[in-house]
Order: C-alpha cells, then structure tokens, then sequence
C-alpha cells in the first residue's frame, strides 16, 4: 500500500507538534521538585561556610554567609520556572534547570534567564543557632 503525500504531512505535522509540547514542557520546572519554604527552620551556624552558602532543599531554603558572621536566607525556588536551585559555588546560587545563577549577599540575578531575584526569608542568629522564616 503506497503512502499518499496527505498522509506524510499527517505524521510529520504529528510529530512536530509532539516535539513542540516536549521542547515546552521542558520549561516547566521538571528537573527538580519544588518545595516551598516553610519556618521557621532551624539550622547550625557550622552548616553554613563563609563565601558560600548551603541548600536545605526539604526545607525549601538557601542560606549563605558572604562574610564571616552575615548570614542570609532565600527560598530555594527559582523565580525562573519553579525549579529548586541545587548548590552554592563560586559565590553565586545556582539553579540546574536553565543556568540561572543568583548573588549569595542578596539573591539577586547574576546570570538569566532568571529576571528577577530569590526571595529574601529572615534569618535570626542565636546563638551557633540559625532560624530561618518566610
């Protein structure tokens, strides 16, 4: 049974549209799983190195200490497209899914596609204690 033209553009256009909705809902923040921050949250000073920061995803916070005694809080959601940022190198938050790339002295955008910064939480030191808040 021979193949009409018709037939071809069907499956072509077919499979087009299928590799669209694929391409798209890769924006959708499917790399990782967003967890919203809750508080307040509790941590160790010692968990956190000066010049970085560290990621309690379950949590759903970033912290960091830029400098030595100064430390900061952010949700771990990427303004971006929801994906949850994954580590703290180089002195710079970094989310996996499109590269965006966020300052640990005050969340804001260092490298898009992110347009607008991490949401700043409160961070209240007690102590070597650290409570984290929305």
């Amino acid at each position: 049974m021979a193949t009409t033209r018709r037939a071809l553009l069907r499956s072509g256009l077919g499979l087009a549209a299928l590799a669209t909705g694929t391409a798209l809902s890769g924006c959708s923040g499917g790399g990782s799983q967003q967890v919203t921050p809750s508080g307040p949250f509790e941590v160790d000073s010692s968990q956190v190195p000066v010049g970085s920061g560290t990621v309690f995803g379950k949590a759903g916070y970033v912290v960091t200490q830029p400098t030595k005694g100064s430390y900061k809080a952010f949700s771990a959601v990427c303004p971006h497209a929801g994906c949850d940022v994954s580590k703290v190198s180089d002195g710079q938050i970094i989310c996996p899914c499109h590269g965006s790339r966020f300052a640990i002295a005050d969340g804001s955008v260092t490298q898009g596609p992110a347009t607008t910064g991490l949401g700043a939480a409160t961070v209240t030191v007690e102590g070597s204690k650290l409570k984290i808040s929305a």
